[in-house]
């Protein structure tokens, strides 16, 4: 009985080793070899300084840490390059006195994705998302920081799911 389990570990962990398709939590289901993440320029109306740093990076972190790719600068199976479109700060939600009650930061991002193995999965695509903060705070300080962190994660949470993930 004991050498049975022994083979039965053996035999599932070698199974496991001959697979070339990787299963998460993620949906992502055929991870490719190498990516790459060039710059995204901000061309949008309104610009935030360091923001198309940030955003860059952001997207390559994140790729890096939900898939077993490598980020390469150059020649990279998959490529992730385009823009940020649009950064704006709109009013929302209006008190009795007829003034904002709410602002919202929106940021959208232009993504031309290259599969150099299947171009029928390539695209050009538009992501957009926002955050809400109160008409009387400033977007400055713990609270840019907080919006940031929300917007580009689920921005570059959005790309990863077209890009790799069977949704």
């Amino acid at each position: 009985m004991n050498k049975f389990k022994y083979l039965l570990v053996f035999v599932i962990g070698l199974a496991s080793f001959g697979c070339k398709v990787n299963y998460s939590f993620t949906g992502i289901t055929d991870t490719p070899e190498t990516f790459q993440v060039n710059f995204f320029q901000n061309t949008a109306d309104l610009i935030e300084p360091g923001l198309d740093q940030l955003f860059t990076i952001t997207l390559q972190d994140l790729i890096t840490n939900q898939t077993s790719a490598n980020l390469v600068n150059s020649g990279g199976e998959v490529i992730y390059e385009g823009e940020i479109t649009e950064y704006r700060i709109a009013p929302m939600t209006a008190t009795s006195e007829n003034t904002a009650a709410q602002n919202r930061l929106t940021i959208s991002v232009q993504v031309r994705y290259i599969n150099t193995k299947d171009e029928e999965k390539d695209f050009d695509k538009r992501f957009s998302f926002y955050y809400d903060y109160g008409a009387s705070e400033q977007l400055s300080g713990s609270i840019k920081d907080t919006a940031f962190d929300e917007i580009l994660e689920r921005l570059t949470q959005d790309i990863l799911n077209a890009s790799l993930a069977d949704w």
